[in-house]
């Protein structure tokens, strides 16, 4: 059974920083896109960012500029670098991978993340 096991969410003020952590097996890792989504209150999950193996990354719009996608391939981690956060930003973000060469797509547990203005 795949296991994505996220950490790094927490309470923050507005203009603050967090950084979101999520590891898994490296045989799915390694074939992955990894991707970070979000999910507020009473709104529908929406994506964050995502990066492919070799690393080419993309963004939502409204976080472009301020947040920042990355993976260690090493550690079998990918990272979400958050900058310059604001009270939209509060949400539950769940890390997820995608690839054509697993039987399934994989979703961590979530991690709260609490933006106060």
């Amino acid at each position: 059974q795949v296991q994505l096991v996220e950490s790094g969410g927490g309470l923050v003020q507005a203009g603050g920083s967090l950084r979101l952590s999520c590891a898994t097996s490296k045989r799915i890792f390694s074939i992955s896109t990894m991707g970070w989504y979000r999910q507020a209150p009473g709104k529908q999950r929406e994506l964050v960012a995502t990066i492919t193996p070799g690393g080419r990354t993309n963004y939502a719009d409204s976080v472009t500029g301020r947040f920042t996608i990355s993976r260690d391939n090493d550690k079998n981690t990918v990272y979400l670098q958050m900058n310059s956060l604001k009270p939209e930003d509060t949400a539950v973000y769940y890390c997820n991978t995608n690839s054509l060469y697993a039987s399934r797509d994989y979703w961590g547990q979530g991690t709260q993340v609490t933006v106060s203005s």
